[in-house]
């Protein structure tokens, strides 16, 4: 039976649509590469929560829930589990994000996002806020 892992992630967008991102550290596992910030649902949290508390773990920003708009998915296997990651949206944040666990912070472009070392179950999520930036989708404020 297979045994699902959730993880929840989010593209903190600014003004000038420019994305958050964070370079893991060297230690644990794919040591180096740039991820959304974000981490595991625990038992008993919705995944708007779990994100939430995540943020303010990892880059010490506050995010309301409501302000976290779904994005896309991605599915991959992970060793002896199976990945589903979560991506949410979200243009408003209380704080200035700072790296609490992450080695570096960066704000990169979407399309700029290619270029980068990411997890591979990343990849899919970059190419779906390329093509909600596309899109001309407004924000939810």
């Amino acid at each position: 039976m297979q045994t699902f892992f959730f993880v929840t992630a989010a593209a903190l967008i600014d003004d000038s649509g420019l994305v958050l991102l964070q370079k893991r550290p060297m230690t644990g596992s794919m040591p180096g590469l740039w991820e959304f910030p974000g981490g595991k649902v625990e038992p008993g949290e919705t995944p708007e929560a779990a994100l939430a508390r995540e943020l303010s773990e990892e880059i010490e920003v506050q995010v309301e829930q409501a302000a976290l708009v779904p994005l896309a998915f991605a599915s991959a296997p992970l060793s002896d589990r199976h990945l589903v990651l979560l991506l949410y949206a979200c243009w408003k944040w209380l704080g200035e994000p700072r790296p609490l666990i992450a080695t570096e912070l960066k704000w990169v472009a979407p399309a700029d996002m290619h270029d980068l070392d990411m997890p591979p179950a990343d990849v899919p999520l970059v190419d779906a806020l390329i093509n909600f930036q596309k899109s001309g989708a407004q924000p939810v404020r």
